[in-house]
C-alpha cells in the first residue's frame, strides 16, 4: 500500500516560520539545483519575471525581494525540475501499470518532452511529431457531426492571451462547449455576485485588507495551505489593528499564529496571533450562520436608537430588503443550532465585533462553494455586507480567493459555456463571424455527454480532468469511451492514464520557460484574484526543444482545423502575442491601451463598478438583497458529514509529498479526520482502517482503506483529501444554481476495512 509509513502526530498551531522555508527550498535544491532553482526564484512574482504557477493572491505593488511562499517554491520546484518523462520512459511504462501508480509518483516523474500518441487498444503512448498530432486532431474533429461534438476544457495556469484564441477557436468551430475548472471550484461564487452586485468577481484591493479594513472575516478558507501569501497581508492587517474572525469546521494553523519567515519575530519570536476569534461552525452551516446574523443586526437596527444599518446606502443603492428581512424574521433558531452547532451567544459576540467595525470584509473559498446551498450563502453574505454599507468604499467588500494562478482570467477571456450576448457581439464585430449563441457544457454536463457518447473529441488546455471532477469511476469511463482524448501538459497526471479511444499528450512550456515563439521573446498576462492584471515573462531554457507554447498549439490547431480559407489571422496570433492583446482590447471591457498598460510594473486593475463607483450592473441598476430558504442537512444516526479538503503538500490536484504536517499527519494521505467524541459514539478507534461509504438514491460509493485520525473537528463533521474521496461524490450532487460538485458535504458511514486500496487511489 502507498501510505505504508503513514505517521500521525499533533497538529500545529503555527504556520510557515523557518520549516516552511526550509520545506519549500528543499523541493527546489532537489529537483532543481542550486543555480537553476535560484535563478527561478529570484523572479518569482516579480515585475520582469514570471507569475508564480501557484495560487491567484495579488503582489503589492512594490514586490518584496522574496515574494513567494512555500507551496510556490513547490510549484516553482514541479515546472523547473530537471526530471523528464521523454519516450524512453513511456516505452518502459505501459499505461496500465501507470494507472496503478498514486498521483504523487506520476507527478513526481519530471516534465515532458514529446508529443506522443497512444493509438486505440495500445497500452503504451509512443512518440508522434507535431503535424501528425495536429492531422489527427483535425481529422476527428471534421468527421463530427455537429461541432458540438468537441468539448475544449481550459485549466486555471493557461495565461490570457492562451485563453483567448482558445475560446474563439472553440466559437470559431461551432461551439460554446468551453468547460473549466471555474465549474468546479468558484462558478457559485460567480453565480451570487453576478446576480446580487451585477459583477461576478470579488470587490477588494490588496490595499482594502492590509490598510484599510477593521474587520476581516475568513470564512470556508484555509489561507495557510491554500493561498500561504495572504498570510502576510493579514498580519499587515493586524499589525494596525484590524480584528480577524475565522469561521471553520477545522482548526487551521495558519489562522492561528503566523510566523512570518521575513520578520524577526517570525523567526526567533512567537509570530503574529491572528483570528481574534474562531468560531467552529459545522459543515454546511454558513448559510444559517449568516442568515441569523442578518437577523441579529435587524433586531438591533429595530431597538438601537438611530439604528445599525447605513440607511443612506440602503435607499440609494439596494433593492429586495423588506423581502429578505421578513425571511430573517421567519428563521427557526433551532434550525441555525442545528445546521451551525454554535449557540446564540456565540452569534451575539460576533455582531458585536461587525457593529464595532466600520469597515468589514469578508474573505472566503471552496469550504463555501462546493455545497448544495453554496449560491444561497454567498447571497446571503452579500445581504450581510450591503446592510452596513460595507461594498464599494475602502477596507469593506467581498473577497473570493480564487485558487489557480489565472482561472479569473480565463473566465474575463470568454472561457465560459454561457457567455454573455455583449461579449459574443463583441466578437463578432470584431473577427466577422456569427458565434454559436446556444449555451455549451459545463464540466458536469460534459461528463455527462462524454458518458452518453456526445463527445467524439475532448481537448483539455492544461489541468488535471480525471482527478478534479466527481464521481472518479464515472468519469474515467466517460474518458476512456470518447474517441479521442487530447491534452496539452507540462507533467504526466492522473487524467493520462485514463486515455480515450486514442489520446494525445502535447507538451507545452510552463510559466518558468523563455517563449520565444516566431524568433522573438514573448510575454503573456495573467488576472490575480483582485483584478490586477500583469505581465509574466520566462527566464529558464526549455525543458525540452520540442516544447511549444499552449499559444502556438492552438493558433497552429485553429489553422489546421479551420483551413486556410479561415480569415483569423492565426500565424500572426502565433507569432506576436501583442497582436493578440490588441483584438482583446477591443472585444474585452476594460482592457482598453491593453499593450502598453500591461508593460507597466505591476500592470493595471480592471474596472469594477461596484467597487469603483458603487454603481451595480444589475437590471434595476441597484445591488440586491435576497431571500435564500435553508436547508438543514440533517445527519442520520451514525453517519457524519464529510468535507474534502487538501493536504499542506498540496495544491489543487497536484500532491507535492506526502505529508500535512500543519495536521500533523507524515507519509500518506488516506486518512479521515473524525472528532474524538464522535469515534466514542461509533465505536470506532483511533488508528483504525475503514471504508468511506456515501449513500446516494442510486446506489452506494466507497472509497477504501483510510486510517482515522481522531482530530478536532466540529462535532459530527469529518473531513478527508481530495481527490482521493472525489469517488464518493455522484455527478447528479449538485450545487443549486452554479451547477458545481458538492464535495462540502457528503454523508458517510465508517465501516471497518474489508479490502485492501491500489496505490493509484480509491477504489
Amino acid at each position: 500500500m502507498a501510505d505504508d509509513g503513514l505517521r500521525v502526530g499533533k497538529p500545529k498551531r503555527t504556520a510557515a516560520g523557518v520549516p516552511g522555508v526550509v520545506h519549500g527550498l528543499a523541493d527546489v535544491l532537489e529537483q532543481s539545483g542550486v543555480a537553476r532553482g535560484y535563478r527561478a526564484l529570484r523572479l518569482v512574482n516579480q515585475h520582469q519575471g514570471f507569475d508564480c504557477p501557484g495560487c491567484a493572491w495579488p503582489e503589492p505593488g512594490k514586490p518584496h525581494l522574496v515574494e513567494f511562499c512555500e507551496n510556490g517554491a513547490k510549484a516553482v520546484a514541479e515546472e523547473t525540475t530537471v526530471r523528464r518523462v521523454d519516450a524512453a520512459f513511456f516505452a518502459e511504462h505501459p499505461i496500465s501499470e501507470l494507472a496503478t501508480r498514486s498521483d504523487h509518483w506520476l507527478g513526481q516523474q519530471g516534465r515532458l518532452t514529446e508529443p506522443v500518441l497512444r493509438e486505440a487498444a495500445a497500452d503504451h503512448y509512443a512518440p508522434v511529431s507535431w503535424d501528425e498530432a495536429f492531422e489527427i486532431i483535425a481529422g476527428e474533429l471534421a468527421a463530427m457531426d455537429s461541432p458540438d461534438q468537441a468539448a475544449f476544457y481550459t485549466s486555471g495556469r493557461t495565461s490570457n492571451e492562451a485563453a483567448f484564441v482558445y475560446q474563439l477557436f472553440a466559437r470559431r468551430l461551432g461551439t460554446n462547449n468551453l468547460p473549466d475548472c471555474s465549474n468546479m471550484c468558484h462558478e457559485s461564487s460567480s453565480a451570487a455576485l453576478t446576480e446580487t452586485i451585477g459583477v461576478g468577481k470579488g470587490s477588494v484591493t490588496l490595499a482594502d485588507i492590509t490598510d484599510h479594513a477593521d474587520l476581516i472575516v475568513v470564512v470556508g478558507q484555509n489561507p495557510g495551505t491554500n493561498h500561504p501569501r495572504m498570510l502576510t497581508a493579514l498580519e499587515q492587517a493586524k499589525d494596525r489593528g484590524a480584528r480577524i474572525v475565522a469561521i471553520n469546521p477545522l482548526p487551521e494553523a495558519g489562522l492561528m499564529t503566523f510566523k512570518n519567515p521575513q520578520r524577526v519575530r517570525g523567526i526567533v519570536g512567537r509570530g503574529t496571533p491572528l483570528a481574534d476569534r474562531f468560531l467552529q461552525i459545522k459543515v454546511a452551516g454558513d448559510l444559517a450562520f449568516f442568515q441569523a446574523v442578518n437577523r441579529l443586526l435587524l433586531e438591533a437596527d429595530e431597538s438601537t436608537p438611530g439604528g445599525v444599518f447605513d440607511r443612506d446606502f440602503l435607499e440609494a443603492h439596494t433593492t429586495g430588503l423588506r423581502e429578505a428581512a421578513a425571511a430573517w424574521r421567519a428563521l427557526d433558531w433551532a434550525d441555525v443550532t442545528a445546521a451551525t452547532g454554535l449557540d446564540r451567544a456565540q452569534l451575539v459576540e460576533f455582531v458585536a465585533d461587525v457593529r464595532e467595525a466600520s469597515s468589514v470584509i469578508v474573505c472566503w473559498a471552496m469550504g463555501l462553494t462546493q455545497h448544495r446551498q453554496a449560491v444561497p450563502t454567498i447571497r446571503e453574505i452579500v445581504n450581510f455586507l450591503l446592510l452596513r454599507g460595507n461594498i464599494g468604499r475602502p477596507g469593506a467588500g467581498a473577497c473570493p480567493v480564487r485558487g489557480h494562478s489565472n482561472v479569473q482570467g480565463d473566465r474575463t477571456m470568454g472561457i465560459c459555456e454561457r457567455p454573455t450576448q455583449a461579449f459574443l457581439d463583441a466578437l463578432e464585430a470584431e473577427f466577422g463571424f456569427g458565434p454559436p449563441r446556444t449555451p455549451g457544457h459545463d464540466t458536469v454536463n460534459t461528463i455527462r455527454a462524454m458518458r452518453d457518447g456526445r463527445i467524439r473529441v475532448f481537448m483539455a488546455v492544461g489541468g488535471n480532468f480525471a482527478a478534479a471532477t466527481p464521481d472518479s469511476a464515472v468519469t474515467a469511463d466517460a474518458l476512456r469511451s470518447v474517441p479521442l482524448t487530447v491534452h496539452v501538459s507540462t507533467k504526466l497526471n492522473r487524467t493520462h492514464v485514463v486515455p480515450g479511444r486514442r489520446s494525445l499528450i502535447l507538451p507545452c512550456l510552463g510559466r518558468t520557460e523563455v517563449d520565444t515563439t516566431g524568433g522573438r521573446e514573448q510575454f503573456v498576462t495573467v488576472e490575480d484574484s483582485m483584478s490586477v492584471v500583469h505581465a509574466s515573462r520566462g527566464t529558464l531554457p526549455p525543458a525540452s526543444p520540442e516544447l511549444r507554447s499552449e499559444v502556438a498549439i492552438v493558433c497552429t490547431l485553429a489553422r489546421q482545423v479551420l483551413g486556410p480559407g479561415d480569415p483569423t489571422p492565426w500565424e500572426s496570433f502565433a507569432s506576436d502575442y501583442a497582436a493578440i492583446r490588441d483584438r482583446i482590447s477591443r472585444v474585452v471591457p476594460g482592457f482598453d491601451d491593453f499593450e502598453n498598460r500591461v508593460t507597466a510594473p505591476g500592470g493595471f486593475v480592471l474596472p469594477h463598478p461596484p467597487r469603483d463607483q458603487r454603481s451595480f450592473p444589475t437590471a434595476t441598476g441597484k445591488a440586491r438583497f435576497t431571500a435564500n430558504a435553508l436547508s438543514v442537512v440533517r445527519v442520520p444516526e451514525g453517519r457524519l458529514l464529510l468535507q474534502t479538503i487538501r493536504s499542506h503538500d498540496q495544491f489543487n490536484t497536484t500532491i507535492y509529498g506526502m505529508d500535512d504536517r500543519y495536521r500533523g499527519v507524515r507519509g500518506g494521505r488516506h486518512v479521515v479526520y473524525v472528532n474524538p467524541d464522535d469515534l466514542a459514539e461509533l465505536g470506532v478507534r483511533d488508528g483504525q482502517t475503514v471504508d468511506l461509504v456515501s449513500e446516494w438514491s442510486d446506489g452506494e460509493r466507497r472509497a477504501a482503506g483510510f486510517r482515522v485520525v481522531a482530530y478536532p473537528t466540529a462535532r459530527g463533521c469529518a473531513a478527508a483529501y481530495f481527490p482521493e474521496t472525489n469517488v464518493l461524490v455522484p455527478l447528479d450532487h449538485t450545487a443549486e444554481v452554479s451547477g458545481t460538485p458538492v464535495s462540502k458535504s457528503i454523508v458517510v458511514r465508517l465501516e471497518p476495512a474489508v479490502r485492501s486500496r491500489s496505490a493509484g487511489g480509491a477504489t
